[in-house]
């Protein structure tokens, strides 16, 4: 049975279906913590049953979706996208929910039993694109009594939706675990590792834990002092043992009733939260396993002994746990750490145990949780790497391919490589991709907030990506009047350092003079010289030091330079590399062109390498260094010289993961 509702689906993520063109599965992520109908993100399902690629491999689903999903997100519903004929949207639908609910008794239990969930059907026959989506609810536990959607809801400022009334919380926790076995029977090792992995989540909900809370996003101020909780105060099924020390102070009792806005100011301006990173408030919780608190009675050291029935060996494994929870700021912070901190170590415990355990006696992995935010999503998603394979060798290649696939990114940029990786630790001394810091004093995407172009009704086509502004006499290094083209290689390298494409440093002029001497374009004596390069050196140095090709345009004149704003336009909408543009003796960045097909006015975004004075982001707009610039403007100047010709160079964008 189906019946009309007029409750609205609110669909906050960017992409609700990754396949257009093919059947497939996807399961749809809301948050406890949201309106019910809300959808937050979509993940593609990647294990399916052979007798049915529509139906979900629950229990390898459930362990993937757990390592990957920060807990307070969740599955809320599925989409299933299908070419199948005469068959009832509402059956569908309703194998939808019903894979919904049993993937949520699987990884869920029975909480939220009562949850609305979410079925949509995308027929690949009748539809055109994501609009033709036809949603469903069930309220009653049964697959087969739908409601239809009627009103869906494209959110504006997903964002601040998510991240306004919510917060990130974060825990670290290093493990070593010792896991001892009998000589004689080395195979008990695996049992060994299992039961300490048991006991770090025994002492995990140990009464006597403590738990220390404190902001993330201090302020000069210092802001509100961290809150430390007791396993006594917090929130489990079970009852507490005999030996829980219950009785609390008075900070202790004020503890327990304290949400997580207390630590965040309540006249922070949220009408302008973009994402994540900057915008979202974090918390961070510590976690301390001594047993010392204030007690009335005196009390002994406690040492943990491990009885050995014969000669035994020790073996120590070495976990480190991060997780990410997504919190509403009015949760109370004891509700905080039961339902969302402990039970995401442990699934991350879990996880980390399913990939140790078949080389436990070989070689130990060294397993790594890593967080990311690819473009598109609006929450972190967490992944567990294998730090003993490089990033380029083939096994590593696959695990990212195989998320990117998951998540709907693209195929030829890296997105989930470990420089990709968000990093939120409070240390002072964390050294995590602070290896080279050469460049870090450059100016960065000097284009942004510029005055528009003056092209009345163009189009915009821009750089993709983060680019550093190199230009003469930076370094302390003279090259005024002739270092220009180098300046623009330096800063089309930086692009791809930016992007993650390479970690080899932005290379000098003699390192670049040296690489085209090493390839035989140039003798010996070009290193150390001040003689000019082009666009075809150029190439050839993207091609050695980054294997980087390359697609060069010629025009014979400045006057045809305007007649490939069409084909610029579509290298940036493409492969958004920044582009050098030579002739005669002079270089520049090209970022962007504003292109009107119509009227055939145009305008080229100029990053000009010629400037020569220090960082001041406002000197360099308001000096026109950074800028757009009309083939002829209003005076009639020519910006392109007629009697040259000119050479644009086009980086390709490589394909990789």
């Amino acid at each position: 049975m189906v019946v009309q509702i007029d409750d609205g689906i609110r669909i906050l993520c960017r992409n609700l279906v990754i396949s257009k063109k093919e059947a497939g599965f996807q399961w749809l992520i809301g948050s406890q913590f949201l309106p019910s109908l809300s959808i937050v993100s979509t993940i593609r399902c990647l294990h399916n049953l052979p007798s049915d690629p529509l139906s979900p491999h629950l229990p390898e689903e459930s362990d993937e979706i757990r390592s990957l999903l920060p807990r307070g997100f969740e599955v809320i519903g599925a989409v299933i996208v299908h070419d199948k004929t005469d068959v009832k949207v509402e059956k569908i639908a309703g194998d939808a929910i019903s894979a919904v609910r049993n993937f949520r008794k699987a990884r869920y239990g029975n909480d939220n039993e009562d949850r609305v969930l979410i079925g949509a059907v995308l027929d690949l026959n009748n539809a055109s694109g994501e609009g033709d989506v036809q949603f469903f609810v069930s309220r009653t536990g049964n697959s087969r009594n739908l409601e239809r959607v009627s009103t869906v809801v494209y959110e504006d400022q997903p964002e601040r939706e998510v991240w306004e009334k919510g917060c990130i919380v974060r825990c670290e926790l290093p493990l070593k675990l010792p896991v001892y076995y009998s000589l004689k029977n080395p195979t008990d090792v695996e049992s060994a590792y299992v039961r300490a992995i048991e006991d770090v989540e025994r002492k995990l909900r140990d009464p006597q834990v403590a738990f220390i809370i404190e902001s993330q996003n201090k302020s000069s101020s210092g802001g509100p002092h961290p809150v430390i909780l007791h396993g006594t105060q917090l929130i489990f099924p079970e009852e507490l043992p005999e030996n829980a020390f219950i009785i609390e102070s008075d900070e202790e009792s004020l503890a327990k009733s304290l949400p997580c806005s207390y630590f965040f100011s309540e006249t922070k301006d949220t009408t302008s939260v973009t994402s994540f990173e900057e915008d979202a408030d974090k918390i961070q919780v510590s976690i301390m396993f001594n047993r010392s608190r204030s007690s009335s009675e005196p009390a002994a050291p406690i040492a943990e002994y491990y009885p050995a029935l014969g000669e035994a060996k020790l073996l120590v494994v070495n976990h480190k746990l991060e997780v990410l929870s997504y919190a509403t700021k009015d949760l109370p912070l004891t509700r905080m750490v039961s339902k969302l901190i402990i039970p995401g170590l442990v699934d991350q415990l879990h996880s980390l145990k399913k990939k140790f355990l078949p080389d436990l006696m070989m070689q130990h992995p060294l397993l790594r949780p890593y967080h990311f935010i690819p473009s598109g999503f609006l929450h972190p998603i967490t992944v567990i790497y294998e730090l003993s394979y490089g990033e380029t060798e083939l096994k590593q290649v696959e695990v990212r391919k195989s998320l990117h696939l998951r998540l709907g990114l693209p195929f030829d940029r890296p997105l989930l490589r470990i420089a990709n990786a968000i990093n939120l630790s409070s240390s002072k001394d964390d050294t995590r991709d602070k290896s080279n810091l050469k460049g870090s004093y450059l100016l960065k995407d000097v284009h942004h907030g510029i005055p528009s172009s003056g092209v009345s009704g163009g189009h915009v086509s821009l750089v993709q990506g983060s680019y550093e502004y190199y230009h003469y006499l930076q370094d302390g290094y003279d090259d005024s009047g002739w270092g220009c083209a180098y300046r623009s290689l330096q800063t089309i390298i930086s692009w791809f350092r930016q992007q993650h494409y390479t970690s080899i440093d932005v290379p000098s002029h003699r390192e670049i003079q040296q690489a085209l001497v090493e390839i035989g374009d140039k003798d010996p004596s070009f290193v150390g010289s001040r003689e000019w390069i082009g666009a075809i050196e150029l190439s050839f140095v993207l091609d050695k030091l980054l294997g980087v090709s390359c697609k060069v345009i010629n025009v014979r004149s400045g006057a045809e330079v305007p007649e490939k704003c069409r084909e610029l336009a579509l290298h940036f909408e493409t492969q958004g590399t920044p582009i050098m543009i030579g002739g005669g003796v002079l270089a520049y960045t090209l970022l962007g062109v504003d292109y009107n097909e119509v009227s055939g006015d145009c305008a080229f975004l100029i990053l000009d390498p010629h400037y020569t004075g220090n960082e001041d982001l406002k000197k360099i707009v308001n000096g026109g260094w950074c800028g757009w610039k009309k083939a002829v403007d209003g005076k009639g100047k020519h910006f392109f010289l007629q009697n040259k010709f000119y050479n644009l160079l086009l980086p390709q964008r490589p394909n990789m993961v």
